[in-house]
Order: C-alpha cells, then structure tokens, then sequence
C-alpha cells in the first residue's frame, strides 16, 4: 500500500539511488567535518524531500553525528515551519520513519495530474510514426505507411488530438493527399527549442527514413 492509497498523498518521485540502500532506507553519505545545526537541517528537508521511503532517525545520524535527539527536534521544527507556512506538504511519520508527503486536501488533484500524465503517454508505434514525420516533414500518410510498412491513420489522429502534429495543407500530386508538420507543443512536450535540436540520426536510421520506395 503506497502514501496515495494509505493516507490520501503522494510522495516526492525523486530519488536517491546512490545514497539510499535496504528496506527502510539508510543514509551512507560520510561528512568529514562537523557542520552547523542550520545546515543539518537543511541537509536532513533535502534527504526528506528527495527519499521515495520513510529515513530513519538511526541513519540520518549515522551521517550528521548529532545524535537521534537533535536529529528529531530539528524534524519538529521542520514540521511546524511548514504548518506555520502553510505549505502544501507536510513531514510524516510511517513506519518508524519520516517522510515529506503532500497534505491530503491535494490528493484528487494529484490524482487527476497524474491520470493526465499516463493518458499523454505515447506508445511506441505512436513515437515511431512522430519521429518520421519529424524528421521527414513535410510528409504525407502514404510516405509514413511505407517507412513503417502498417496503416498510421488511427496513430495520425491521435498525434493530431495531442496537438503533437498538424495538417499543413496537400501535396501538389495525384490525390493531393494531405502532408503533416509537428507543432510548437510537440518542441515543449520533448524539451526542445527547435527541430534543429532533434538528436543525430545514425546512418541506417537516415536511409530508413529517407525509403518511400514501394514495399513488395
């Protein structure tokens, strides 16, 4: 059972892989020198924050050195820093541990956030015909379909309803089938600042994009 279903919040997604080991989590960071409480306690919110599991008081001192009691009262006072803020999380204590969870009034929103965030996710045929009409742009359905050998139309209104590309007119040919571009959201959906920021594509990739020939 996860902090969603548990106790209606979700936890931070960030973690640390190279710090955090064992069930219950444990800090195996080493200092070299003792540091000011003010710092401890900005240490131990960053190791709250990005934990995906509850930190142990026993293991937090294993790398401040200033004992489970200080170790404890510096949590409380991040606890009521927080409620005094207002802030939209809170520190949680689960299964002898503490952990930075959001408060239970975020819960349906962060459902719904992370509802969206699988529904935009793309399939692999999806990715596939998007990269070629990427590189290939403008490009018609028919070009798609040769490259990839399947029919595309379902996966071309799908990157349509995603905004993710656009039908940018005909192709002055028999039919003038319709010819598609991507769109200004398909650069922020991939982080990029323009098409000329598309990764390099090797030799074999280049040459599959570039075949329209008919298949047999």
């Amino acid at each position: 059972m996860n902090c969603l279903e548990k106790f209606g919040f979700i936890p931070p997604i960030l973690t640390l892989k190279n710090f955090l080991k064992a069930e219950r989590v444990e800090l195996t960071l080493y200092m070299e020198k003792p540091i000011s409480r003010e710092e401890a306690k900005r240490i131990i919110e960053a190791a709250l924050f990005a934990s995906p599991k509850p930190l142990l008081i026993e293991g937090l001192n294993k790398v401040l050195r200033l004992g489970n009691k200080a170790i404890r009262e510096i949590i409380e006072e991040l606890k009521n820093e927080y409620a005094k803020e207002k802030r939209s999380f809170q520190i949680v204590e689960i299964a002898q541990g503490f952990q930075i969870c959001t408060l239970p009034l975020y819960a349906p929103w962060l459902k719904r956030i992370a509802r969206r965030e699988r529904e935009e996710r793309l399939s692999a045929a999806a990715l596939e015909t998007l990269s070629i009409i990427a590189y290939r742009q403008p490009v018609t359905r028919a070009d798609i379909e040769v490259i990839r050998g399947v029919e595309v139309g379902g996966i071309l209104r799908l990157l349509t309803e995603k905004k993710l590309i656009r039908i940018a007119g005909r192709k002055e040919t028999l039919g003038r089938p319709l010819i598609y571009r991507t769109t200004s959201h398909f650069l922020q959906y991939f982080g990029l600042r323009s098409l000329s920021d598309l990764p390099k594509l090797k030799k074999n990739e280049r040459e599959k994009i570039r075949d329209t020939s008919p298949r047999d």
